[in-house]
């Protein structure tokens, strides 16, 4: 690649491959992902979509940084603590590409401004940790006919699912956990092992870079990770006719 072309010695290893090429690496500079949680997935997720040259990131995240945070949340350090997870992050992937467009967002995003920031974006990457975040993600995704990739992870075990943005067609995540399974474990109160989380980040910003690429993807996917056994496996999320979100 020239060198007088920056961006394009950056990207010479997408340009390369048939399946992106020039086209595919236009459409993610031209794209704009929304992050909710930064926490060891969003990190992972986030670093590596910036590095990929996506053209606008939207970082959400209200909490400030934990000495807890620092053994999986790798875009913080010591220096970093008591200070918003979103402000810290856009710092650390505006060093890691410079080119691209970053948006920290500090403060928890009611329905209104959730679906604004939802229609800015192309994608959706949800990692955060509560069902009722989950839920009301979900739904201004459908609202918006916004693609979204959920992520979470504990102890030894990940998940991920991507669904939309036709949802007429696909499922969302109400089809697969309801109101009633509110029962969402965290990893304050059960542990995790640190790479597991950036495990799960990463395989959502791959699917997300194959999105905004054009490439195609299987949705409607449950993804189960298990660090101990090395597996991954997938299973199929059917869609119900009674989701009060898609049906």
């Amino acid at each position: 690649m020239p060198d007088d072309n920056p961006n394009l010695s950056r990207h010479a290893r997408h340009l390369a491959l048939a399946q992106l090429g020039a086209g595919g690496q236009e459409r993610i500079g031209t794209g704009t992902a929304l992050l909710i949680g930064i926490g060891g997935i969003g990190c992972a997720a986030a670093s590596h979509l910036a590095a990929s040259g996506v053209g606008h990131l939207l970082l959400c995240d209200f909490d400030t940084v934990d000495v807890t945070n620092l053994g999986r949340q790798t875009l913080y350090g010591p220096d970093d603590i008591g200070k918003p997870k979103a402000q810290r992050a856009a710092a650390g992937l505006a060093r890691l590409n410079p080119d691209i467009r970053i948006t920290a967002i500090t403060e928890r995003l009611d329905d209104v401004a959730l679906a604004n920031a939802v229609h800015q974006a192309n994608v959706v990457l949800d990692g955060s940790d509560n069902f009722a975040t989950r839920f009301q993600v979900n739904d201004a995704c459908v609202a918006a006919s916004t693609c979204l990739i959920s992520g979470a992870a504990i102890r030894l075990e990940g998940q991920l699912a991507e669904f939309g943005p036709d949802y007429d067609t696909s499922p969302c995540y109400r089809c697969l956990y309801k109101e009633a399974d509110e029962s969402l474990e965290n990893c304050a109160g059960n542990g995790v092992l640190g790479p597991v989380p950036g495990t799960i980040g990463t395989i959502m910003a791959i699917e997300a870079l194959k999105f905004l690429a054009g490439i195609e993807s299987r949705r409607g996917v449950l993804r189960l990770f298990d660090a101990l056994s090395g597996e991954l496996r997938s299973v199929v999320v059917a869609k119900r006719d009674d989701c009060p979100a898609c049906g």
